[in-house]
């Protein structure tokens, strides 16, 4: 094999990396023990040898460049597995190290994720774990996250889709609003009763209630006097509070529906879901702090554990 790359073009490479992904030369060069011009030389080294460059500087800022951008996925990718083949050569694979960086919607971090953590701290006690919780879209890349939880996660061939289970929904309200307004016993009595609703954070877009009505898929757009945005427990409270009736995941709701605070209503007309994604970048050789992470979530929520080769997104 004919050697492409000494050990300075390596160590370029290296610092380009912290550099995208500090999104500073100074950040970067304090990063690696050496100074901001050295980290300036490496960059521009590499950006003559590519013919293209990587990033755009300002006064105060740098930025990756399209095909800075591109070239840091790679380079990252490929730095991940040369410290992921010197660990497992090493038997460091059996302590896995390093952050992980998670993002979750407010409904599956409070009430599925965040509950995880110390568990997942015990047996890996050398990971920390940054949780972003919040109804956000986030973009993976340009944040550098390595996992995340989606509902309703959409098909990109870049990233593998793990299915972590299908979230049932269920139409709550709090004694006192039934007390007050009475039970609705079919759809149609919903237009006569307090309807929360909930509107999509990135386009304002109201979500659309789910029944299954005799053997039918049914969706429903409500009216009522609230609507909540950003944050999809709102609603719950706005319903435990007396406003209304609002639909949610069992699994947000099962605790006051267990304690009384909540009460389920139209059970006849339930049983639509969403589906539940975990989402990380595709690669054949993940870093074993998300490797690790990735079977953890798999094995709590009682599917099968991660295998050796990386499975294709799944649609939801």
């Amino acid at each position: 094999m004919q050697r492409q790359f000494d050990d300075i073009l390596l160590g370029s490479i290296e610092l380009f990396c912290l550099a995208a992904e500090a999104g500073s030369f100074t950040a970067a060069a304090s990063t690696a023990g050496v100074t901001p011009a050295a980290v300036s030389r490496s960059i521009a080294r590499l950006e003559k040898r590519l013919g293209v460059r990587l990033f755009v500087r300002s006064t105060r800022s740098i930025r990756l460049t399209e095909g800075g951008r591109e070239y840091f996925e790679h380079c990252r990718t490929a730095l991940h597995q040369l410290a992921e083949a010197e660990r497992r050569v090493s038997g460091e694979q059996v302590q896995p190290s390093g952050t992980i960086r998670v993002s979750a919607p407010t409904t599956y971090g409070h009430h599925r994720l965040l509950p995880l953590l110390p568990a997942f701290r015990e047996r890996y006690p050398l990971i920390r774990v940054e949780a972003h919780i919040s109804n956000r879209n986030i973009d993976m890349h340009e944040e550098n996250f390595d996992v995340a939880i989606r509902f309703r996660a959409q098909r990109d061939s870049t990233m593998v889709a793990r299915p972590l289970g299908d979230a049932e929904l269920v139409v709550v309200a709090g004694p006192e609003y039934l007390r007050r307004a009475g039970q609705p016993r079919t759809l149609a009595d919903l237009e006569q009763h307090e309807c929360i609703q909930y509107t999509l954070p990135s386009s304002g877009r109201q979500i659309p209630w789910l029944f299954r009505q005799d053997g039918h898929e049914k969706e429903m757009l409500l009216s009522g006097h609230y609507i909540c945005s950003e944050d999809v427990l709102a609603g719950v409270t706005l319903a435990r509070a007396g406003a209304g009736l609002f639909q949610t995941y069992r699994f947000v709701a099962e605790q006051d529906l267990a304690a009384g605070r909540l009460v389920e209503v139209l059970q006849p007309f339930a049983g639509r879901s969403r589906p539940v994604s975990l989402i990380y970048p595709h690669g054949r050789l993940l870093p074993s702090r998300v490797r690790v992470f990735v079977e953890f979530m798999l094995e709590h929520s009682h599917l099968p554990a991660l295998s050796t080769q990386a499975s294709q997104p799944e649609g939801g």
